[in-house]
């Protein structure tokens, strides 16, 4: 996994790991949760894969929009 960079420096995404049709994150407890495009769409995941790449924004996206679109 790669580490999150957290730029705006209160996410509690600490890492991810981007697949070709999915998105794998890791959260500041411990839990580890796929996103597929099945699971939140396919929109969202590309948006999550550029937030995440980004290192900002994502912990707040898959609040706000995703919720428990998880695999």
């Amino acid at each position: 996994m790669e580490q999150y960079k957290n730029l705006g420096g209160k996410s509690a995404v600490v890492a991810y790991e981007i697949g070709n049709d999915s998105i794998t994150v890791q959260f500041r407890d411990g839990t580890t949760r796929l996103y597929n495009n099945q699971s939140a769409g396919a929109g969202s995941i590309e948006q999550m894969k550029s937030l995440a790449a980004s290192g900002q924004g994502l912990n707040r996206f898959i609040g706000k929009v995703v919720k428990k679109g998880y695999a």
